[in-house]
């Protein structure tokens, strides 16, 4: 974990969400300040409240993920809220038993609080003071009581869960009306292994600007619009949109702006929209890689990585290049058949060579091999870290 990186609080067993859940339910009645979860140095369940002048119907004070930069305060109303968790019944046909098994300071994990409280319902947590393991999720999950059973769960999450299931892990994943998967884009394989092993996923879409998810396997949530912009850009826009951020007001960050009287959010986002209202998302704004004249995508390139059987999940940056401006970089996480294989070769070198003659320019000039990517608490891939373990090993070369 680099030095910019504060460190992940270990939890020392279930965390007692009461507290969470009685101050949420008072502001979303009105009755008490807006709210902010964090960790504190024990682990332990932090309910901080938070003054939010020029806004009285504020609920709750997310941070941003921070996988790209310093993480934003983004604040979330009553409104917003209400409308993301009543969408999210309508698409899920139904207001069931949750079970929490994200981080609760981020947004999917206090969805899953506003959630059941909307629902009348009592969410139950996941006890990760040993880390997300399947075992501890299967005993999490044969604790649900209600008929109607759902979670979220991000991409590595859930590739954990399927490698190699024990037949009460799969039994307990069946048992969900629908796992929603977000945080980070799926590889294809994962969602054809959950299909395959009879597990219901819903792939979302969305932030903390957005309360959530609030697009549902490429189709936007009841009174959600989604449009793209001329120069590309994802636009979000309807009643789950956050009222914005607390340091800044919206005419200085340009994130967040009305129109004929919608509110949007402006995404960092590519995307396509086909003649079916189905959203594509094709990467990042900033994911164009501009290596000796040649524009690749790195979301395209981490695609066609991911295709190999020895990969289990890659990243790809664009890193200082004097030569090419900038080089095509990846950091791989392999497989154990990927690690096997190899038989005491350097599996980098090995990959490289391979991908040269597969990808061509597309190809990445260095790349760096590990168990897994590296994370950040709430899931999603620590895009600032990976970046510089890989500047640091092309500049060595």
């Amino acid at each position: 974990m680099n030095s910019e990186t504060p460190p992940v609080p270990v939890q020392n067993g279930p965390l007692n969400i009461e507290p969470a859940l009685k101050a949420l339910a008072a502001a979303l009645h009105g009755e008490g300040p807006a709210v902010e979860l964090s960790l504190g140095p024990d682990g332990a369940l932090v309910v901080g409240h938070v003054e939010t002048p020029g806004c009285d119907d504020a609920v709750a004070v997310v941070r941003t993920s921070g996988s790209t930069g310093t993480p934003k305060a983004t604040l979330l109303t009553v409104e917003s809220l209400a409308a993301s968790s009543m969408a999210t019944a309508l698409r899920l046909k139904g207001e069931g038993q949750w079970l929490l098994a994200l981080p609760v300071q981020f947004v999917a994990g206090i969805q899953v609080l506003v959630r059941s409280l909307f629902a009348g319902t009592r969410p139950w947590v996941m006890d990760m003071s040993g880390g997300f393991t399947p075992e501890a999720f299967t005993a999490a999950a044969l604790e649900l009581t209600d008929k109607i059973r759902f979670t979220s769960l991000v991409p590595t999450q859930l590739q954990r869960l399927l490698d190699d299931p024990s037949p009460e892990t799969l039994a307990v994943l069946r048992r969900f009306n629908a796992i929603l998967l977000g945080g980070a884009p799926a590889p294809e394989a994962l969602l054809t292994a959950a299909r395959e092993a009879g597990v219901r996923v819903i792939t979302t879409y969305g932030s903390a600007e957005t309360s959530g998810g609030c697009v549902y396997d490429g189709y936007p949530l009841e009174g959600v619009s989604v449009r793209v912009a001329e120069d590309g850009r994802i636009l979000l826009g309807g009643d789950t949109v956050a009222a914005g951020y607390i340091e800044a007001p919206d005419e200085e960050t340009g994130t967040f702006f009305e129109e004929d009287g919608v509110r949007w959010y402006r995404t960092s986002d590519l995307g396509s929209i086909d003649d079916d209202g189905r959203l594509t998302v094709l990467g990042r704004a900033d994911d164009v890689i501009i290596t000796g004249g040649v524009k690749v995508s790195a979301g395209h390139v981490q695609e066609q990585l991911e295709k190999s059987d020895d990969v289990s999940a890659a990243f790809v940056a664009g890193v200082h290049s004097a030569e090419w401006g900038q080089a095509v970089a990846a950091y791989v996480a392999l497989t154990p058949e990927g690690v096997a294989r190899h038989d005491g070769r350097d599996p980098a070198v090995v990959l490289q060579h391979l991908w040269q003659q597969q990808l061509g320019v597309l190809a990445p000039k260095t790349v760096l091999t590990a168990p897994a990517l590296r994370m950040l608490a709430n899931g999603k891939p620590d895009r600032l870290a990976m970046t510089a373990e890989l500047s640091a090993l092309h500049r060595g070369k």
